[in-house]
């Protein structure tokens, strides 16, 4: 099991079960929420259960998917896509190591120019 929070604690929440390996999600919307890009693991909806989560809000960012961030310090937390089963998480939440390892990057076409994508993870355009 590994635990997470937002930065200021509010929202914080377990991972009781498997977790795949990191994507870096290089989309624009992902960009403009973290400004750089998005680094999660996927969990099933089963699998994760909060301890608290009063703060936590859901952004509804396209017509498929929804984000979850604390509502009080900002920290961005969850993505959602409508009727799956399961939800990423950002590594970045997850409490000390993570054990993870990067996997692959998507939406690489929609990159900021500012940066190289390095390493010989699998590289598509889009999802």
């Amino acid at each position: 099991m590994k635990t997470g929070s937002c930065l200021c604690g509010e929202v914080r929440f377990e991972l009781r079960g498997p977790l795949d390996g990191v994507i870096a999600c290089h989309c624009t919307q992902c960009r403009k929420q973290t400004g750089h890009h998005w680094a999660s693991t996927h969990t099933a909806d089963a699998d994760l259960h909060f301890a608290a989560d009063s703060t936590l809000r859901w952004y509804r960012a396209s017509d498929t998917a929804r984000r979850g961030f604390c509502g009080r310090c900002g920290s961005t937390l969850f993505w959602k896509r409508d009727g799956d089963t399961t939800t990423s998480v950002c590594v970045g939440a997850i409490d000390g190591p993570s054990g993870l390892e990067l996997a692959g990057h998507i939406f690489v076409a929609d990159k900021g120019d500012y940066y190289p994508i390095a390493g010989g993870e699998y590289r598509r355009d889009g999802y």
